[in-house]
């Protein structure tokens, strides 16, 4: 099972046992050791897992940090679990930030089960950021959180390649944290800063109250504009205002629901790499194709569904078309690798 289907069984369990994690060890139990497994750690070995971690050096005498996972014998990543009915501020990661400058860990992690949060040292060498630069929460997980949060798998686990994407995730990270806020509501600077570029009179007190509903509902209204208009374009994917009954008519090319699946798939996976908006779907009678900038010329993967006995899909990260099998549409997640390193071909 590779790790984004054992990341998605994990997630749809822990929703269902929610309600029973009301302490820090059952949280440790059923979501943080499970989670280790995924990432190939195994929490029955006590030196690659650590658990209620020590270090005598500069520490105040009796505290511990969780986890400690270790990568060819050293500590290099700090996991400490807080209460699942708290939510996660810095203050609670005390001792992540003295255990980090003591030992050779270069990624601390600090949870309550469900929001995660990753620090590492961007600002100073040995000296954990007070911010971090990787946020996801399991319960609203998305493509780009999975993608990130598998490179710490131990097969994969290089610290200069997370660290390659760490700083962008960071600010990244606090840029959608400042977005959320002003959709929630508009802060003076920016009430201020868009009402004084369409009003054309003295921008008064009163104007400015004005303003902030109006910008509040104008933000709202385009960000539900684009979500509805990315949905449509990957709805309308036939040409055809009323499709035949039958998806396999002679002379005619109908998308079906798997292809559909097929292709929203390959583009939860590709969004890791590439913006969502560059990737098409383009369907042929004999096989479903998805491209990248709408260009025959840059296949992303293509969908042998029409058969009713064996499907496949066409990788391209190498020199040519290379076909494999494939049971279930999920299935295509054990290529999501693959599948991304072809995505980033049209990125460079």
């Amino acid at each position: 099972m590779s790790f984004d289907e054992q990341l998605s069984a994990l997630i749809e369990t822990a929703k269902e046992q929610r309600a029973h994690l009301a302490t820090e060890e059952a949280v440790k139990t059923a979501v943080i050791l499970r989670l280790l497994q995924a990432l190939q750690y195994n929490p029955f070995d006590p030196k690659e897992v650590v658990p209620e971690f020590t270090a005598d050096v500069g520490i105040k005498k009796g505290e511990k940090v969780d986890y400690a996972i270790c990568v060819d014998g050293k500590v290099s990543i700090l996991v400490e679990c807080k209460s699942p009915n708290v939510d996660l501020d810095i203050k609670h990661a005390s001792q992540l930030f003295r255990y980090f400058s003591v030992t050779d860990a270069r990624f601390a992690m600090l949870t309550n089960g469900f929001q995660w949060q990753v620090f590492t040292d961007l600002d100073q060498p040995n000296k954990m950021d007070q911010r971090p630069f990787l946020q996801f929460d399991l319960e609203k997980m998305d493509s780009t959180s999975t993608a990130e949060i598998g490179k710490f798998q131990k097969s994969k686990f290089d610290i200069d390649n997370i660290l390659k994407t760490a700083s962008d995730l960071k600010y990244i990270s606090a840029i959608k944290t400042q977005f959320l806020a002003e959709l929630e509501s508009p802060s003076d600077e920016l009430v201020t800063l868009l009402g004084k570029r369409v009003y054309d009179g003295r921008f008064t007190g009163p104007v400015h109250d004005q303003f902030k509903g109006l910008i509040k509902r104008s933000i709202n209204e385009v960000v539900a504009a684009r979500v509805k208009d990315r949905i449509r374009s990957a709805l309308d994917y036939s040409t055809e205002p009323t499709p035949p009954e039958d998806p396999r008519v002679e002379n005619e090319i109908v998308t079906t629901p798997e292809e559909m699946d097929g292709f929203r798939t390959a583009l939860a996976i590709a969004s890791a790499v590439i913006d969502p908006e560059r990737v098409f779907l383009r369907d042929q009678k004999s096989y479903c194709g998805v491209l990248v900038d709408d260009n025959n010329r840059r296949p992303l993967v293509r969908l042998w569904f029409n058969s009713d006995t064996t499907k496949y899909i066409g990788l391209f990260d190498g020199d040519s078309e290379d076909r494999v099998k494939v049971d279930r549409v999920v299935d295509m997640y054990k290529y999501a690798d693959r599948i991304r390193a072809t995505a980033k071909k049209y990125t460079d």
